[in-house]
């Protein structure tokens, strides 16, 4: 099987590439770990920037079998997730989401976690939590009310709509978007502009500005908590099919 993920040192930035375009670039605990591994390694450079091989961004966790899902197998995907990102926070260097195709549920949370990110004017963004019988607690229902404002980032997380690359940056979920063939060079150049910039003090800047991630973390933990206790829940078992079947979900009325 091909590696998980491609990395590739450019200049002054690592490119680390999400590998599995077969299933749009959503993550298991070992591409998780391996992009972590990733980032680990990429301390000596001025910046990262993390991408998608052509045609998906990041579909977000590889969930199967959600209609009988093995609860083990579930633990170790919401860990994998909340370390991938904690590694994005915590890297010393800016991280730069470079986004090239849909960024959905996790994937979008990917994108919140980036201290950076520009897109293709053909990307996509949204969650999928609810309409699949899940929430987005690591990202999308706390630290992206910083980003985009309470009620537009309870919109994202609660209604699962798509949003263009344009919405996305009047959201203010990304700096810039660009025709996708132009990706890579505005990527490029926003990295020479980081460059020249002093790396010790941008770590400072970087550590000074993770403040609202910090304070959201204990939501992070709690959330993925209530996660695990609904798994196998009638919910995730309607939405998983639905997903399946493609069809609207029939979701249980709420007990009280």
């Amino acid at each position: 099987m091909a590696d998980p993920v491609l990395v590739d040192q450019r200049g002054d930035a690592t490119w680390i590439t999400l590998n599995r375009p077969d299933r749009r670039n959503a993550y298991d605990p070992e591409m998780a770990e391996a992009i972590v591994d990733a980032l680990d390694a990429s301390t000596r450079s001025r910046a990262v920037v993390v991408t998608g091989v052509p045609g998906s961004f990041c579909a977000g966790g590889a969930l199967t079998n959600l209609s009988a899902p093995d609860v083990t197998d579930m633990r170790g995907l919401y860990r994998a997730s909340l370390r991938l990102f904690d590694a994005i926070r915590n890297h010393p260097r800016p991280v730069i989401a470079a986004v090239n195709g849909p960024a959905a549920g996790g994937g979008n949370e990917l994108v919140v976690a980036c201290d950076l990110a520009i897109a293709g004017e053909s990307a996509t963004f949204g969650q999928t939590g609810p309409r699949v019988g899940s929430a987005p607690v690591t990202g999308a229902t706390n630290v992206l009310g910083v980003q985009i404002g309470e009620k537009r980032a309870k919109e994202m997380a609660f209604l699962c709509r798509r949003y263009t690359a344009a919405q996305a940056l009047e959201l203010g979920l990304v700096n810039a978007v660009v025709p996708d063939d132009e990706l890579v060079g505005a990527v490029d150049a926003l990295v020479e502009e980081l460059a020249v910039l002093s790396p010790r003090y941008l770590e400072i800047a970087k550590v000074s500005s993770n403040v609202w991630w910090n304070a959201a973390r204990d939501s992070f933990t709690n959330g993925l908590g209530m996660l695990v206790q609904a798994i196998g829940s009638p919910d995730m078992a309607e939405g998983a099919t639905a997903f399946l079947e493609k069809r609207r979900p029939r979701f249980p009325a709420p007990d009280a």
